[in-house]
């Protein structure tokens, strides 16, 4: 099996790896995460994943599959990580019995043959229509912190989305249909 390493510190993007079952390490990317307005939201998440995924391969001499991702939360607009309670609750309110979409995009780099490959999904996420008591509910739990969105679907936050449409994966923050997929270019099987 190839080295494999996971460009993130998150540990969202760990535990998924670590569920299909890879063997790899963590090198965390010093990546400024800046979205360039000129570009689509697909775009931007494709461009900072390989940025991501370069800025590791230029640390290490080794030869390695790098995979890099980054997530963002669409409702109109980028929403982003709160930095305040205050914040999370005008996300959350904003969200409530809306659709809003989850992007994610994911570079597949190989530092042997030099090449990577870039891709992203798509996913719509329904909330529940949520009253401010709720939310203030949801926001002491303090799970929203370092989430986009302010919420995380993998943990109490689920009770708060009333359906998606795509991959689950996807909006926990790296999704596996498509990490498969990618892979397979470099002989890496999952399965």
């Amino acid at each position: 099996m190839k080295k494999i390493i996971l460009a993130s510190a998150s540990t969202r993007r760990k535990e998924i790896l670590e569920n299909l079952n890879l063997k790899f390490d963590i090198v965390k990317s010093d990546v400024c995460e800046k979205i360039d307005k000129f570009l689509s939201y697909e775009e931007n998440v494709e461009r900072i994943a390989l940025d991501k995924a370069l800025d590791v391969a230029g640390r290490t001499k080794d030869n390695v599959v790098i995979i890099a991702a980054d997530t963002m939360v669409v409702n109109e607009a980028l929403i982003g990580k709160p930095s305040s309670e205050q914040e999370a609750f005008c996300i959350l309110r904003n969200l409530s019995g809306k659709v809003h979409q989850v992007i994610t995009g994911v570079c597949v780099f190989s530092t042997e043959e030099n090449r990577g490959i870039i891709s992203h999904r798509k996913t719509k996420v329904k909330f529940a229509q949520l009253d401010d008591e709720m939310i203030w509910r949801y926001i002491k739990t303090g799970e929203m912190w370092d989430k986009a969105g302010a919420y995380a679907i993998q943990g109490l936050g689920s009770i708060l989305v009333e359906s998606i449409e795509g991959c689950y994966t996807n909006i926990v923050g790296l999704p596996t249909t498509l990490l498969r997929e990618m892979l397979v270019e470099f002989d890496i099987n999952i399965l």
